[in-house]
């Protein structure tokens, strides 16, 4: 399916990005992707990707707001694969601005470029964070949406955004929304890495509330769900939630990762780490129904397996973490 098709990735450098452009690769994919300048030549997660497979790649380095360069990024692509955007909900309280630009005018520019050149596949990612806290559980694509924070809110806007340029101008887009995605080359700014390197290098671990409910995806599957979501017509003009349909606390994660990698360190709270009350999402447990029956995606790596992958990658690249700093 995949072989001689021009695809571009948007984000490409960052966590997910970097799985699923290794994915595409592999499928037998001309992939092109659009990174976020930086002077010192920086590719992020691509660094890390099976030796052999940078070489293939076709890089673009630029800005998600200058709308020539995007342009000329998504000219001559059969599919586009839009995950670039400013991620981090502590960022968005401190430069809310920067990350509604990038992520509302960022998709726009994407969005235009893919109708104006006629692309005939694109995907643009969302994120469970605009849901806010659960009304109901599991949360099906009809829940209400609830900016909670300037980064959620950006992404509702984004959001919008694909669905008016289908319904506008038939532009062939279906928006994915995963939740909670964690697996190797996850930065520190994520709970899963933050609770391993501290489980691995500390005698205390560190953390915000603990109560709060998640849904934990592999990064393995949510590239896949990113892939099956583009060879399905069948998703155009919806949202689709990737996620586990299965919930669980921070708390009784961080006792997965401390008997995983067989540490005695004890847990406790710290209210630098703990975000604005009404901010703060308590619940989110995915319903992934439609996944399931609209472009046949479902999660093939349990919440187990998938943290002793990541605890294995994680040990080995222990010099890329500040250890127990709270990282934004």
């Amino acid at each position: 399916m995949w072989e001689h098709k021009q695809v571009l990735i948007t984000g490409a450098g960052g966590f997910i990005g970097s799985h699923l452009t290794e994915a595409l690769v592999k499928a037998g994919a001309k992939v092109r992707v659009f990174i976020r300048y930086n002077s010192r030549d920086g590719r992020g997660n691509l660094e890390d990707l099976e030796p052999g497979l940078l070489e293939q790649i076709e890089i673009i380095a630029g800005d998600l707001r200058d709308a020539d360069v995007i342009e000329r990024s998504v000219k001559g692509c059969n599919a586009v694969f839009h995950l670039g955007a400013l991620v981090g909900i502590p960022y968005s309280y401190k430069n809310p601005r920067e990350v509604v630009e990038t992520n509302i005018l960022g998709t726009f520019n994407v969005l235009t470029a893919a109708r104006d050149h006629g692309v005939e596949q694109i995907v643009h990612t969302s994120t469970s964070e605009v849901y806010g806290s659960a009304l109901y559980v599991p949360i099906d694509e009809s829940h209400p949406l609830q900016g909670q924070s300037p980064y959620s809110a950006s992404k509702i806007g984004a959001d919008k955004l694909a669905e008016s340029f289908y319904a506008s101008f038939d532009l062939p887009v279906v928006t994915v929304r995963p939740f909670n995605c964690y697996g190797p080359r996850q930065s520190a700014r994520a709970v899963i890495p933050t609770l391993i390197t501290q489980a691995l290098a500390c005698k205390e671990i560190r953390l915000g509330n603990t109560e709060t409910l998640r849904d934990f995806t592999f990064v393995t599957d949510t590239a896949d769900g990113f892939i099956k979501a583009a060879l399905s017509k069948e998703g155009f003009g919806k949202v689709i939630n990737i996620g586990s349909g299965r919930e669980i606390s921070i708390g009784e994660l961080a006792k997965i990762v401390l008997k995983t990698v067989q540490s005695t360190a004890e847990i406790t709270v710290d209210g630098a780490r703990i975000r604005p009350s009404r901010s703060e999402v308590s619940r989110l447990l995915a319903d992934n129904r439609l996944a399931k029956e609209t472009i046949g995606w479902e999660p093939q790596v349990t919440l187990e397996e998938g943290i002793k992958r990541t605890v294995a990658w994680i040990a080995s690249h222990m010099n890329r973490f500040q250890i127990g700093k709270y990282q934004i």
